[in-house]
């Protein structure tokens, strides 16, 4: 259940988007069912483009290409007034108990060497929150968008395709792995084919990025977490 406040917030900001002509769902207002909070959204019909890629692996290059297009349609649009994303995973970072103080220093330094900006940033922005719909590809979960360094937001989501983890029993990871690999790397080509940007730029958003998922508290996460960050600093 989620606060009244943030439920409106989410409602309010995914209108905004829709009207500036991006592809989000149209919103209907905000319902309260039982006492919960509900957000009436456009009707769209179609799987996920996570769903599309399990059923027609031979997609997977288009489709990546059609998730960097999406993506590069999004940063075209600022939107000065939503919160800043340097400036949330600055907090997150600094509220981390799991980080030594001198990697934490580190981790905020490196930080404040990348820039700000008022572009839209989804921040969750992969294969399972895209919908193609009759009408085309639409994106939906815009729960915490942020402002900023588009480059932000396209590192995030490789990190997602590159490195979420899959379930523990699932077979033929290997498989799927390689599959990801493609998709990713069709994905990114055609991002940088359509905003031209130096791969390095992308790259060093992926330390704040990582530190910052410690806020999450997901057991199964912090050691990998605290590697890559350890690493990502010697490396500097």
């Amino acid at each position: 259940k989620y606060p009244a406040e943030y439920v409106a917030y989410e409602a309010r900001v995914t209108g905004a988007i829709h009207k500036a002509g991006l592809p989000a769902p149209a919103v209907g207002g905000v319902v309260e069912v039982e006492g919960r909070q509900g957000i009436i959204l456009e009707r769209l019909d179609g799987p996920s483009m996570l769903q599309v890629l399990r059923s027609r692996p031979w997609r997977i290059g288009q489709l990546g290409r059609t998730q960097a297009e999406l993506h590069a349609a999004i940063h075209s649009c600022e939107m000065p007034e939503l919160p800043s994303l340097r400036e949330n995973l600055r907090g997150a970072i600094q509220a981390q108990a799991d980080l030594p103080n001198e990697t934490k220093g580190a981790v905020l330094n490196h930080l404040e060497q990348l820039p700000d900006g008022n572009t839209l940033c989804h921040g969750d922005f992969h294969p399972d929150n895209i919908l193609m719909s009759s009408r085309g590809p639409v994106v939906i979960d815009w729960a915490n968008p942020r402002r900023g360094d588009p480059l932000a937001d396209v590192a995030s989501s490789s990190l997602l395709l590159r490195l979420a983890p899959l379930p523990q029993f699932m077979a033929e990871k290997w498989m799927i792995n390689m599959l990801r690999a493609w998709f990713h790397s069709a994905y990114l080509k055609r991002y940088l084919e359509l905003r031209p940007f130096s791969r390095d730029r992308i790259s060093a958003w992926e330390l704040p990025l990582v530190a910052s998922r410690l806020a999450d508290n997901i057991p199964d996460e912090r050691e990998i977490i605290l590697a890559f960050v350890e690493k990502a600093l010697l490396s500097q």
